[in-house]
């Protein structure tokens, strides 16, 4: 019998990766990536992959970052916006599923190997318990992962926006900062790239130095490399900020599954933050330190998380 094949896809504001999977498992393959401006719609992108690959697909999961709890998908930094229903019949599919991209990125959580990941400190992977992941990048993205009689169950929200708590002087310095900006301090505005530049500054203003206007990229670059001692502190903390987040998540519902960070920014410099006190600060509990030090923290390296999640979701689907 011949295997079905499956479309999988991440979008995301500027790029669109699309993929070919079928029921065999998460492996996926004809893997190929179009800028999401030169296609009026994600129809036209579609069908042209599909020529290109020369694949007929029935089934489709596509992983996109905006809200996908309606029909009606209007995209956060895309001029695409399109119904659901309305896809699925121009292609020709018998189910299509849209799922938001951390839903996508918890879902690739339990199918990630070794060589994909790198681990932070000590503990052992449950393999049936709850798991967490976030993401530094644009944003802050934030997911838990539950295991229900044999299936994975995504469960997003909005943990990036919950109150941020400093922890030492120099985190209670960087919240009188930004609050004197914003009316609600939140995670996200020190765990994003505006974060990285917004934690740099905190610091210039707390040693009295004048800023330099720099991109979060040049944060990361200078500091890693020790060539800027502010940009090495402001990363530092920023280590520091994601581990205590971290310990957050694994607290919330037990994710003795592992901790796990993705999003564009940290793979950039895992050594880095190996060396740093995010593990400590991810342990840093009280007299809940002995609970959470159980808990393995991951770094992901894989570079298509989405994609891989999006292909576990259509396989637990089913091609049915």
């Amino acid at each position: 019998m011949t295997q079905q094949l499956g479309l999988i896809a991440d979008v995301g504001g500027t790029n669109i990766r699309l993929a070919l999977v079928d029921e065999q498992g998460v492996e996926y393959t004809e893997l190929r990536k179009y800028l999401c401006a030169q296609y009026p719609t994600i129809t036209d992108v579609i069908r042209h992959y599909l020529e290109e690959v020369n694949a007929s697909v029935r089934h489709a999961c596509i992983a996109i970052a905006c809200p996908t709890n309606s029909d009606w998908i209007d995209m956060t930094n895309n001029s695409w916006a399109f119904s659901r229903r309305e896809v699925q019949e121009e292609l020709g599919l018998d189910a299509l599923y849209i799922i938001n991209d951390y839903t996508a990125i918890s879902m690739s959580l339990p199918f990630l190997k070794d060589d994909q990941m790198v681990q932070v400190g000590p503990g052992m992977i449950e393999p049936a318990a709850p798991k967490a992941v976030l993401g530094p990048g644009t944003g802050l993205g934030v997911a838990h992962l539950v295991s229900v009689e044999g299936h994975w169950h995504s469960l997003p929200g909005e943990g990036g926006h919950v109150d941020f708590a400093p922890i030492d002087d120099v985190d209670n310095y960087i919240w009188k900062y930004l609050n004197k900006r914003y009316p609600h301090v939140s995670y996200e505005q020190l765990l994003s790239g505006l974060g990285l530049i917004q934690i740099y500054e905190a610091l210039c203003e707390m040693r009295g130095v004048t800023v330099i206007e720099r991109t979060p990229a040049d944060i990361t670059t200078l500091g890693v490399a020790g060539e800027c001692e502010l940009c090495q502190a402001a990363v530092e903390q920023f280590c520091k900020v994601l581990g205590s987040h971290a310990g957050n998540l694994a607290m919330n519902l037990g994710a003795f599954g592992g901790v796990y960070v993705a999003g564009g920014i940290v793979p950039r410099f895992t050594d880095f933050v190996e060396r740093s006190e995010f593990r400590a600060r991810f342990e840093a509990k009280g007299r809940f330190t002995d609970y959470v030090r159980r808990v393995p923290t991951f770094l992901i390296t894989e570079e298509q998380p989405g994609l891989l999640g999006a292909a576990a979701y259509l396989m637990q689907e089913g091609f049915n």
